[in-house]
């Protein structure tokens, strides 16, 4: 219960921080943080809860991290529906949180910063860019996770490389979907978005997903003893 509620308030603070701050921040008259602030934020949530809540839980606060390090060897399959349970559940429990801050003004939910493709795209990138981008980003991000915490690695930086990675995937990949490589962000931001977003769902699903286990049969390679 302890790793679950790690996660389940991990999770709550990545999507609180990271959307919140796309929702609020990004676009606040004449100071806004635009697109280099939101990708800071969501690094920051990853690198903050990585030593702080890391020691509990692991940090994974993403389904598809879960299944990645689940497909890499890194972690246990009774583990990994409860895993993916508390954090689609902090998801949603941080999307509600900001959809009351963000509706107190008056002001409409809108996009709530969803992911989407085609004309929900923010650069108008059709499915396939989409497709794409979602799948290679958490691909990597992926890579970097089970190599920055791979025992050969050196000690007490993973939190740094996981959190700058996400940052970075954020600046490559915002124009294109909103950025997502986590189904919880993506389920989270599209219950209380508008309704093209639950249509839009799946591939936010999807991709994350497929990056995920491709990276994890990858970082195999790595592991090997024959490639050593």
């Amino acid at each position: 219960m302890k790793k679950l509620l790690a996660e389940f308030i991990g999770t709550f603070w990545l999507v609180l921080g990271g959307c919140g701050s796309a929702v609020l921040a990004a676009a606040f008259p004449e100071v806004g943080i635009g697109l280099l602030g939101v990708s800071l934020a969501f690094g920051l949530t990853v690198l903050t809860i990585a030593y702080s809540l890391g020691h509990i839980s692991g940090a994974h606060l993403n389904p598809a991290v879960s299944i990645g390090l689940f497909i890499g060897g890194r972690f246990s399959g009774k583990e990994l529906l409860p895993y993916i349970i508390a954090q689609i559940a902090g998801a949603i429990a941080a999307a509600g949180v900001l959809y009351l801050i963000v509706t107190g003004n008056g002001s409409a939910a809108g996009n709530f910063a969803a992911n989407g493709f085609a004309e929900h795209s923010p650069g108008k990138y059709n499915l396939q860019s989409a497709f794409i981008t979602e799948v290679v980003m958490t691909f990597i991000f992926l890579i970097i996770i089970l190599g920055a915490t791979d025992s050969r690695a050196p000690k007490g930086f993973a939190g740094i490389a996981i959190g700058l990675a996400l940052t970075l995937i954020h600046l490559i990949s915002i124009p294109v979907t909103n950025t997502s490589v986590n189904p919880a962000r993506s389920i989270s931001q599209a219950i209380f978005s508008e309704p093209w977003a639950m249509g839009q769902l799946w591939l936010f699903i999807v991709a994350p997903i497929a990056g995920a286990i491709l990276a994890g049969l990858v970082y195999k390679v790595f592991e090997s003893k024959d490639n050593a």
